[in-house]
């Protein structure tokens, strides 16, 4: 699945093609994805201007200037196409530029999601009313961790991928930070040094900008939408390194299961 990185190299991809420009084209090409299309999507953004674009967690948001929002999710295996020259049956959604560019939603296990929101309204909308604070936000140090963390049990892994703790932390970037704090996943939140927090507040935003610098990482069928291919993957120290020596030679990797996600991690230097 896309995590921040991903989405975050998407969006920035988008941004060249869709800023400034309006949309002569919105078509859906089936009625739903994970959940219908919005009946109205077509009418709402023909003719509109888009105006900005953005992130929140690891949904993106392209705002126009009628005051609405078209909020997308990539699911499992969602991507955005820039100016392709096939489309095929899994080609979910397309748009069309004054400009004469095209983009296409490609999605074959259908798992993402297209809404569109009042751009006010946002903050309230359900899947963002609850969201922690993003990591890249500034607002993520230790004192804030052990603050959120304190008189907590359960294991720091599961912590971190709880969105309302922290928005848009996935397992890869949580496995690698983690890793890089030298701390053990399994390790209850509330038991976590001040000092191990300090690193891992440093560590979170650290191995995200790395992924998004590096075009996140190319996990089944993910690209940005130039085609370029992440190569975030090369640089893992844990993540799907199972039976390999740790790049600190204390040991070999290990996978864990914990909440259904596999964890990686070396039990020598991760304590």
């Amino acid at each position: 699945m896309p995590e921040l990185p991903e989405v975050e190299t998407t969006v920035r991809g988008l941004e060249h093609v869709l800023k400034g420009r309006r949309l002569a084209l919105v078509e859906a090409r089936r009625a739903d994805l994970r959940r219908a299309f919005p009946l109205d999507l077509g009418q709402r953004l023909f003719g509109a201007r888009v105006i900005s674009l953005g992130r929140r967690a690891k949904y993106g948001l392209i705002g126009t200037d009628r005051g609405d929002t078209l909020v997308f999710h990539l699911g499992m295996s969602g991507a955005w196409r820039v100016d392709p020259t096939d489309i095929g049956k899994h080609d979910h959604l397309l748009i069309e530029t004054d400009e004469g560019r095209r983009l296409s939603l490609r999605d074959p296990r259908r798992f993402g999601a297209i809404d569109l929101v009042s751009t006010d309204g946002l903050a309230d909308w359900p899947a963002f009313a609850e969201l922690g604070p993003e990591p890249l936000g500034g607002v993520i140090d230790g004192r804030w961790l052990k603050e959120r963390f304190a008189g907590r049990t359960a294991a720091v892994k599961l912590l971190l991928l709880d969105q309302r703790m922290i928005a848009g932390l996935g397992n890869i970037y949580v496995c690698e930070a983690l890793f890089r704090a030298r701390i053990d996943p399994r390790k209850p939140g509330g038991k976590v040094s001040r000092a191990k927090l300090d690193a891992l507040a440093e560590a979170i935003p650290a191995v995200l900008e790395e992924a998004i610098q590096a075009g996140g990482s190319t996990l089944r069928d993910f690209a940005a939408p130039d085609g370029e291919l992440g190569y975030f993957s090369k640089r893992f120290d844990v993540y799907d390194r199972e039976g390999e020596l740790c790049r600190r030679g204390d040991g070999g990797i290990r996978r864990i299961v914990q909440g259904g996600r596999s964890t990686f991690f070396c039990p020598a230097c991760q304590r």
